[in-house]
């Protein structure tokens, strides 16, 4: 940072500023503003009065101080506020924004380059014609200041640090464009190029990357680097049991595009015609995709794959329904998933009785009671507690 000079206020004076402005020559710099008989200050100046300081220079761009002593509006009252503008914004029309970051810090008076209290802002502001002024307007409690010892002699002194910001708009306009990341990586699991393990699920083959699977799961970087190494040559083929072959594929997208595949209609057509007549057509295809979503959120589970998890997790709870919420309460409390476990509890809690009686009547109620005591009985005491209420 460069020393950009001292301006000083003085009661005494009746809040006049006398300047000594130093040319930074740096796109950053730092302003002293010392305040003298801050007692007199704080009587004369009322609030939203200023005592406004004199120029200094920073990136080549003029900018003063606002100090409030009695705070800048009547909510900050209490508070001591400061404002840095820039200067030329109110007496030339048509300049260019100018973007800066700045920080306000109370100095002590024996080592002034020295920040002990810093109030600032790490995002970029635009002082504009509209905006010519940003800053705090609750710096620091006026009560707060004149118990501390950074007022010594009815005086402190504020270090105004400035950094203007040279924008590259071509950099700019490609922060603002849409990352297509998860569409190279598509592309990438899709034509296997560099592919250096290949895995067998359910009849079916997939060359993926051991790299990009260790990088997004752990228990991958376990079974493909780790103690449970397996595959060691480029060649080996990888065995994964009790999982559908499309449950693994839409794994594997999810690990490179990160974003919830669809599930492919080909496989659901082929099974919904071997079983289903054209009138449960739609039913049955509900009832396969939830089965689908459930495998998913299992293997999500088996490796390690929290975001994922968390995705089915919200599928499943919005799609809860009398004939699945059974499977899906087992499901929770099978892979420790209290918010879907919850989620399920509260569907059985708002249900009529007689649709109460059709899930208490079914198979999946028996397993739930049978392996999962203990969730019977959370459901009989949220039950007892809504009869109290």
């Amino acid at each position: 940072m460069s020393f950009a000079g001292v301006s000083v206020v003085d009661g005494a004076k009746r809040c006049t500023c006398d300047t000594s402005a130093v040319y930074a020559g740096a796109d950053s710099g730092y302003h002293l503003l010392m305040v003298r008989d801050y007692s007199r200050t704080k009587l004369q100046l009322p609030t939203g009065e200023s005592a406004t300081t004199g120029l200094f220079t920073v990136g080549e761009y003029d900018w003063y101080i606002e100090y409030y002593p009695n705070g800048e509006n009547p909510n900050c009252r209490d508070f001591v506020s400061l404002y840095v503008t820039r200067h030329t914004l109110y007496d030339c029309e048509g300049e260019e924004d100018v973007e800066a970051k700045f920080s306000f810090s109370l100095v002590d008076q024996l080592e002034k380059h020295k920040p002990v209290y810093i109030h600032g802002t790490n995002k970029t502001c635009t002082f504009s014609s509209s905006a010519p002024s940003w800053g705090s307007d609750r710096f620091v409690r006026r009560d707060a200041l004149e118990r501390s010892a950074h007022l010594k002699g009815d005086c402190f002194t504020i270090r105004c640090d400035i950094m203007v910001v040279c924008k590259d708009h071509k950099i700019e306009d490609a922060a603002g464009a849409i990352s297509d990341i998860n569409q190279h990586f598509a592309h990438l699991l899709q034509n296997k190029v560099g592919a250096d393990v290949t895995f067998e699920v359910g009849g079916e083959t997939f060359a993926a990357h051991r790299c990009v699977l260790a990088g997004r799961s752990k228990v991958f970087m376990a079974q493909l680097f780790g103690p449970m190494k397996e595959g060691a040559t480029t060649s080996s083929v990888i065995q994964i049991k009790d999982m559908e072959a499309k449950v693994f594929r839409a794994l594997l997208s999810f690990i490179y595009t990160d974003s919830l595949p669809a599930m492919e209609k080909d496989s659901m057509e082929d099974e919904m015609s071997e079983v289903m007549d054209e009138g449960r057509e739609e039913a049955a295809e509900f009832e396969m995709w939830l089965q689908w979503l459930e495998d998913l959120f299992v293997a999500a589970d088996r490796y390690d794959l929290q975001m994922l998890k968390l995705i089915c997790e919200k599928q499943l709870s919005e799609h809860i329904s009398v004939s699945s919420v059974t499977s899906t309460l087992a499901l929770a409390e099978k892979h420790h998933c209290c918010g879907l476990k919850e989620a399920c509890l509260k569907f059985i809690q708002v249900q009529s009785p007689s649709c109460l009686q059709t899930v208490m009547a079914t198979s999946g109620w028996d397993h739930i009671a049978v392996t999962y005591p203990w969730v019977v009985k959370e459901f009989i005491a949220k039950l007892a507690s809504n009869q109290r209420k």
